[in-house]
């Protein structure tokens, strides 16, 4: 679920949604169309996955936060920030999926003559009726790659040729045993509207960790150019220790107008508990 998103608990404001998209175009012309879903409730689960178009190798989950304020409040976005792995993503839930859902998925594309190759991303909610999907992305999902391919221990090379050669099966593709958080800063306003053009500094013995989207270099200079803006990751054996060395990087750099949440992955580790 992003930034085209609107959860509505109530009719009446499912109408003042279609309202705003179509009639005074909050998403622009992406809101000519709109689709109604089904409401779910449970906590979301974001995989990322190799495929040949014959086998399906799930890479390490991971849980993204998409709305925009601490608590989950505010509009959804594009993600304000990730961890890995996700502790509501069980082997028991894992078997599920693969059964239930990844297969049957690649099997469905290959039957309509649509084999996919590459990586396919795999947006779920684990309802109390089971996991459901919210969507899929032919893509490395964005923030949820922040965290996920920093653990990768096997080549992300040889693995991307694998796929494309149809022999995944024989490749390796190993995680490390430990936890990932990154933090999303943003411009203030994002996901709606925002100012732009505001210098940012990054300390240097930190600029290994820290992945720039929204920014532009301009005369020497990094600058902000959208809604998100940047991501700040850490790895470290426990998920506290992950999530406190990201936010301990965070507060080191600077750009005005800067906003982030402060509460990534607390309910991963209330769910740890």
């Amino acid at each position: 679920m992003g930034k085209g998103v609107i959860i509505a608990m109530t009719r009446e404001e499912a109408e003042d949604a279609i309202i705003s998209i179509m009639k005074d175009k909050k998403f622009g012309k992406s809101g000519n169309s709109i689709v109604v879903e089904e409401f779910l409730e449970g906590p979301e689960v974001s995989v990322l996955s190799f495929t040949d178009g014959k086998v399906v190798v799930p890479m390490i989950s991971s849980m993204d936060h998409k709305r925009a304020g601490d608590n989950d409040t505010g509009l959804n976005t594009g993600g304000m920030g990730t961890v890995a792995p996700n502790p509501y993503y069980t082997e028991s839930v894992a078997k599920e999926c693969m059964e239930k859902i990844f297969l049957p998925t690649i099997n469905a594309m290959n039957a309509e003559g649509r084999t996919f190759k590459g990586c396919l991303y795999f947006g779920l909610m684990i309802t109390k009726d089971g996991p459901k999907v919210i969507e899929y992305n032919c893509r490395f999902g964005d923030p949820e790659t922040q965290v996920v391919l920093p653990l990768l221990k096997s080549d992300l090379f040889t693995i991307m040729k694998a796929t494309t050669d149809g022999t995944l099966a024989q490749t390796e593709v190993e995680f490390a045993d430990k936890n990932a958080a990154c933090v999303i800063m943003a411009s203030e306003g994002y996901p709606v509207s925002y100012e732009k053009g505001y210098e940012i500094t990054i300390p240097e013995d930190i600029a290994d960790c820290v992945f720039v989207a929204g920014a532009k270099c301009e005369d020497g200079k990094l600058l902000t150019s959208g809604g998100r803006v940047l991501g700040v990751t850490a790895i470290a054996d426990t998920l506290q220790e992950a999530i406190d060395s990201s936010y301990k990087m965070v507060e080191q750099i600077r750009f005005d107008n800067a906003f982030y949440r402060h509460d990534i992955g607390q309910r991963a580790l209330k769910a740890k508990e």
